[in-house]
């Protein structure tokens, strides 16, 4: 028992030598650049099927990872629908109806407003960080640039839908190049892929998401960032339900 647990310890710090830091501080860096702080955004998202496609505008308003409120803007006949996520819960309204609905946990995985995207991918129920163990498992280029290769595994009792995800991170600049998902039979549900690297709100990030999945040929969503503002102003009353109906 006790070589057995020295031996671990040794593993432990052979990994976080090899690469200079531990698999949770990269992806806690790579979160940090894309969604830290308080952002304001406007974005462009287009679900694309195999003999259709069609396009949607949204805003969206996040205060790091625990509130968030999303806004869609076009077409017309989805102007006005909102979402929002305080901390555990969330919310959506339907102007249509004058209606605001609290969603349960079981809806988490269901597609949001038809895209390829789960609505846990858009209000972030699940913290990469805290609700996950992480491991670098190697390293691999993406497009020409370096990458770690991070396999996250959910806590026990973390409110998470995957059963595990691999995250390839930019080892310099923190950029998530790539993302694929799996359910609890480890079987792939989803690949992501980050793209159209630049500057934009004064940091690099890569302002195209390509999500695609596994078992539908044809079927793809993108999501592209048409504008971002990184330390932006409002308060916490902001994420209120009397909001969602005001918010433009």
């Amino acid at each position: 028992m006790k070589n057995t647990f020295f031996l671990m310890l040794f593993s432990l710090g052979l990994t976080i030598t090899t690469y200079g830091q531990s698999a949770k501080e990269i992806i806690q860096k790579m979160d940090e650049n894309a969604f830290g702080g308080r952002i304001k955004s406007s974005m462009k998202m287009t679900i694309v099927r195999p003999t259709w496609s069609r396009t949607m505008e949204l805003k969206s308003w996040a205060d790091g990872t625990d509130y968030s409120l999303i806004l869609i803007t076009a077409p017309a006949r989805e102007k006005g629908i909102s979402y929002l996520k305080r901390e555990k819960e969330m919310w959506n309204f339907q102007p249509s109806i004058d209606r605001t609905i609290k969603m349960p946990p079981s809806m988490m995985m269901q597609s949001w407003m038809g895209s390829d995207f789960k609505n846990d991918d858009l209000v972030r129920q699940s913290s990469i960080v805290k609700d996950y163990t992480h491991e670098i498992i190697g390293k691999e280029e993406i497009e020409g640039r370096l990458c770690y290769k991070i396999q996250l595994i959910p806590n026990e009792d973390a409110p998470v839908v995957w059963g595990k995800v691999i995250i390839w991170v930019d080892t310099k600049n923190y950029l998530n190049l790539k993302t694929e998902h799996y359910d609890e039979d480890d079987e792939l549900v989803d690949t992501s892929y980050g793209q159209n690297i630049k500057e934009i709100g004064g940091r690099l990030l890569p302002t195209k998401m390509v999500l695609i999945p596994a078992d539908e040929e044809g079927h793809k969503t993108i999501m592209e960032y048409q504008s971002i503002e990184f330390d932006a102003t409002f308060d916490a009353r902001f994420f209120s339900t009397q909001n969602m109906k005001r918010v433009r």
